[in-house]
């Protein structure tokens, strides 16, 4: 028996048929909660940083990090196991969207309505009507922020599904009969092919997996054991970076070949290796925009991932949606101080370092900061190297702590 996997498109008929088509088709059912608690079962992790993965928007520091991508990584293993099973699953949930379309004895489905229709599902089951467009807008937006970052479409594009069947009011039952009968067809049957890309599934999963670690974000394909890579960002000595990818993915096990090649978006932006024993996650607050992007270029060619911000509003916002482990702090801004940013900061997020830089601070301003619980305190003009090294301090304090 072959395996149906579902993408979740809220109050359609979809919500009510899982169980009643996994039961009449003697399927197991495997949805994102069985997923992420096994994950976090397995390799001993935090399971809210791991639903953040799946459903929260990107971090902005995930650029220098790759959490996102390694999260997924993790997940994609998780589902190679059940794939290579002789089991026959009910997939359901953002999951499905990791299962490679080449599996073909898995039938990827997606049951959609208008968000008209969808809302008058929701009031129908109870919710209010303002409750109820919230909470299919919701959904909407981890749905949308999910397959961008995975395939830079919409979650509901056609080109993701095998079967994509439009409630305009059929019942339940009716769109569990239209699921049953495309899963009997010839071209969804387990055949040795089917399997055989199961295979190369995992090769896929384990070079990925492998690159990662190493601090590489590139697209890995693998067909009969010959492995693409495909790099989508520009880099200085590409024959280099190919070699140093194709010595690594060809550590993997039943890898046959391996061939690197440049995407068609090859020179829009440009490559960088992750080094993740150096400052990932640092937050600028500077309400000079050409000060703040000057040094945070010149951090982020040390190596120290620098996102930058240019006021204590945003700042705070920032942190309260997407925690840095170091913020960089200017003293005297508009509106919000430093001082003020220092001691919000502290008190939603104490585990955040705090290095205060400032061009009129005086004795009194550096003893209420370091009062109020700040790493350091630096005067401006700031030489790069010792903030460079103050931040690293700062950080290493951080991941002491945890």
């Amino acid at each position: 028996m072959s395996s149906i996997a579902i993408f979740p498109c809220t109050f359609t008929p979809a919500d009510t048929i899982i169980h009643e088509l996994a039961k009449t088709l003697e399927l197991e059912v495997y949805d994102d909660e069985h997923l992420l608690a096994d994950t976090a079962r397995k390799h001993g992790l935090n399971i809210e940083k791991l639903n953040a993965a799946m459903y929260n928007k990107t971090s902005v520091f995930n650029q220098f990090t790759l959490e996102r991508e390694r999260a997924i990584n993790l997940f994609k293993s998780e589902l190679a196991d059940r794939l290579e099973s002789p089991k026959s699953y009910l997939f359901h949930g953002f999951l499905t969207s990791l299962i490679s379309s080449r599996l073909t004895h898995v039938l990827k489905v997606l049951v959609v309505d208008s968000r008209q229709e969808r809302i008058a599902h929701a009031v129908e089951s109870g919710l209010t009507e303002r409750e109820a467009k919230k909470a299919v807008k919701a959904h909407d937006i981890k749905a949308y922020n999910w397959t961008d970052f995975l395939f830079k479409k919409e979650a509901y594009d056609s080109s993701l599904f095998d079967l994509v069947i439009p409630v305009e009011g059929k019942s339940p039952a009716e769109v569990q009969e239209v699921i049953v009968k495309c899963l009997h067809t010839t071209s969804v049957l387990r055949t040795p092919e089917s399997m055989a890309a199961v295979g190369d599934y995992q090769i896929e999963v384990e070079v990925e997996k492998l690159l990662l670690n190493g601090g590489h974000r590139v697209v890995v394909d693998c067909q009969g054991g010959d492995v693409t890579l495909t790099v989508e960002k520009s880099v200085f000595n590409f024959s280099k970076l190919a070699t140093e990818l194709t010595d690594l993915a060809g550590k993997v096990g039943g890898v046959k070949r391996v061939h690197v090649e440049k995407s068609v978006n090859y020179n829009d932006s440009i490559y960088r290796q992750q080094k993740f024993e150096l400052p990932s996650k640092v937050l600028f607050v500077d309400d000079e925009k050409d000060f703040v992007q000057t040094v945070s270029e010149r951090l982020i060619s040390r190596d120290v991932g620098t996102y930058g911000v240019f006021n204590g509003e945003e700042a705070l916002e920032l942190i309260a949606d997407d925690q840095p482990d170091v913020m960089v702090l200017d003293l005297k801004m508009p509106g919000l101080n430093g001082v003020e940013v220092l001691r919000r900061t502290k008190e939603v997020a104490p585990d955040v370092e705090v290095i205060i830089l400032t061009g009129h601070g005086t004795s009194q301003d550096m003893r209420e900061c370091m009062e109020l619980g700040a790493f350091a305190y630096m005067n401006k003009p700031v030489d790069i190297e010792e903030l460079s090294a103050t931040i690293k301090a700062a950080n290493d304090k951080v991941h002491k702590k945890s």
